[in-house]
């Protein structure tokens, strides 16, 4: 039996958040949100009390700036933080769903700023005492991912949820922050594979020419493609126009990710840049070269 209670971590509330698990043989997993707010001390105690009040609670809320801690309720039982995916209970998938809520926003991701410690540690040790393996496993919200994949998702990626948080966060940072050995991966689980190599040229040629030439014409598929897909993971674009041509629907779609990576007027205007290129490819498994 993995970790239920983490040691240092404050309790919040009376410690009854959820119930059993619905499919215990399903792989474990672990899900990352982030609360829209700032951090600190005074935005941890009034998100905490926030949560509990709207009775949507996590397992866990987290500071990245502090490496303080809370625990809402046992690891081992069902959190409040996931919508349901129709007669699905998001919330009870798998061995274990460990929620856990940062004190961050997703239009600046926090690993890019944050200072782990012993708690963030503490989170990953836990996750790892029930099989979780260091995947990041969000990709799109897939009910067959969702429920095959063990490993990390973020709040964008569970079937019957909207947000789209918790952002363009490095996973690579979360499992090196994490330190120590990971257990190899749990059933259903995956490594992660080689990460596709995406020229930021060409992308950006093909949004300038494929738009205007006839339709499904595709300047550079082959780089175009991941895009697309991690633009369709994101909720951004149909999954049935992510075929390697940068039309004018992934243009929107990638105005639509500029904005959400806190860019507005001229600088979303569907034409990818360096920032959001590489924020969508950490996210998604993609390098971005010149």
């Amino acid at each position: 039996m993995g970790t239920v209670w983490i040691p240092g971590a404050v309790r919040l509330g009376d410690g009854a958040i959820g119930g059993a698990m619905d499919t215990p043989a399903l792989p474990p997993r672990v899900v990352w949100h982030t609360t829209e707010s700032g951090a600190g001390n005074a935005a941890f105690d009034a998100v905490g009390a926030y949560l509990i009040r709207q009775g949507s609670e996590p397992h866990l809320l987290y500071d990245p700036t502090t490496d303080r801690l809370g625990q809402f309720g046992p690891l081992d039982r069902s959190a409040r933080a996931l919508r349901n995916d129709g007669e699905t209970r998001t919330n009870r998938t798998g061995r274990v769903c460990v929620q856990i809520e940062v004190l961050a926003r997703a239009s600046k991701p926090f690993t890019g700023y944050w200072s782990p410690g012993p708690n963030l540690r503490a989170i990953m040790a836990a996750a790892r005492s029930w099989g979780v393996p260091d995947v990041w496993a969000g990709r799109e919200r897939s009910r067959t991912d969702w429920r095959g994949k063990g490993g990390h998702f973020g709040h964008a990626h569970v079937p019957g949820n909207d947000h789209w948080d918790p952002g363009a966060i490095d996973p690579g940072a979360l499992f090196a922050a994490a330190g120590g050995t990971a257990p190899a991966p749990a059933p259903g689980g995956q490594r992660p594979g080689p990460r596709s190599v995406v020229s930021l040229a060409r992308v950006l040629d093909a949004a300038r020419r494929d738009p205007a030439a006839a339709q499904g014409a595709a300047a550079h598929r082959a780089d175009v493609l991941p895009v697309e897909k991690a633009l369709a993971a994101e909720g951004l674009l149909p999954a049935g126009w992510a075929d390697g041509s940068f039309g004018t629907k992934t243009v929107s779609a990638y105005a639509a990710w500029q904005r959400r990576c806190g860019f507005g007027g001229a600088d979303a205007d569907g034409m990818p840049g360096r920032t959001t290129l590489e924020r969508l490819g950490k996210a998604h498994g993609f390098q971005v070269t010149g």
